[in-house]
């Protein structure tokens, strides 16, 4: 569905011609979410352009993307959900978080009788995916879209069937906003899901969305945006009702930008925010970076590609749907690579 949409398929031609040169031509490989794939793919490519360094990364999921990482098969990983304690006690070596941009996952939905972004709120999200709430015009949704004709459809609940960085920050925001979620399937990169049908990464539930009237799902917001699909505006924190946006996005990363201490390893969450603009279901994503490398030819390669990321790659993130990164996080970070041990002084 994704490669129908001009702009995506630059992106999407890009990774499937790195994607297919061959393993000894990569200087650099990694793995992991598809939620920061668009912008991954363009700073991939430019930075080849401007260095020569050629870097490889299969977009197969987060936990795809850690597992890759223990395993010892890639040279970094990427991350929408925080490792977990566990996770980081499995390497061979600690690694570090490094944001590089921040996203929105969206609620995207196929109801084309519906012109105007529906309202939801986290509550009603939730019992959605807990399969409480089956019809579209149902009391609850109906309740926070007063005047809008509501279709008599069942709802079809579509969410992802790997290891995903956007279901954990997805369902880290039903953890947050309902309790009987945090009860349940819980806070996870994959939960045991009470009802729908399953899609692999964020294009294929933007695809199945795409295809099933009466669908909802949960997709990065350049993927709805990409495919044309609606999505809804929230109920954040302070009450109101906001749609995903750069804006948004940023308004919920400055607060808590604001207060993360100078030693922080960035394992951090910002879904519902108190911010009256934010947007209450974003995140950071992050690439993976062992703290003691490997190699030191490669380890220069890998942290001199995220210093251009961080600093010159961030003009980028607007075009594609992402907030950048707040500066002091970039302050921040520049200290947290020089962290970094076993890298090649030239």
């Amino acid at each position: 569905m994704i490669a129908r949409v001009s702009k995506f398929v630059g992106l999407a031609a890009i990774g499937a011609v790195m994607a297919a040169t061959p393993a000894a031509a990569q200087d650099l490989t990694g793995a992991g979410a598809t939620f920061p794939y668009p912008i991954y793919s363009k700073w991939f490519h430019d930075y080849a352009a401007k260095t020569g360094v050629q870097i490889n990364y299969q977009a197969n999921g987060s936990g795809g993307g850690i597992k890759a990482l223990t395993e010892g098969t890639v040279d970094f990983a990427g991350s929408d959900a925080p490792m977990s304690d566990a996770e980081m006690a499995k390497l061979k070596t600690p690694a570090f978080h490094i944001p590089t941009v921040l996203g929105a996952v969206v609620v995207t939905y196929n109801l084309p009788e519906v012109s105007k972004p529906l309202n939801l709120t986290g509550s009603v999200l939730a019992d959605i995916y807990l399969g409480k709430i089956t019809k579209w015009n149902a009391p609850e949704i109906a309740a926070v879209n007063q005047g809008v004709a509501l279709p008599n459809k069942d709802i079809l609940v579509v969410h992802r069937t790997d290891g995903s960085g956007t279901t954990y920050i997805f369902t880290d925001y039903l953890s947050d906003v309902s309790s009987a979620w945090k009860a349940g399937p819980g806070k996870a990169k994959d939960v045991q899901w009470p009802v729908g049908l399953g899609g692999a990464q964020n294009a294929g539930v933007a695809g199945q969305v795409k295809q099933t009237p009466g669908a909802i799902g949960y997709v990065e917001l350049a993927y709805a945006r990409q495919n044309k699909l609606p999505y809804a505006a929230m109920k954040n924190a302070s009450g109101a009702y906001v749609l995903p946006s750069i804006e948004s996005v940023t308004e919920a990363a400055a607060g808590a930008a604001a207060k993360l201490p100078a030693n922080t390893d960035f394992r951090v969450s910002i879904v519902n925010a108190a911010a009256k603009g934010a947007y209450p279901i974003a995140s950071f994503t992050y690439l993976l970076v062992s703290e003691t490398q490997p190699d030191p030819v490669k380890g220069k390669k890998l942290i001199d590609f995220i210093k251009w990321a961080i600093h010159d790659g961030e003009a980028d993130a607007a075009g594609l749907d992402y907030a950048p990164l707040p500066k002091n996080v970039v302050v921040m970070l520049d200290k947290r690579l020089q962290m970094v041990k076993n890298v090649a002084s030239k």
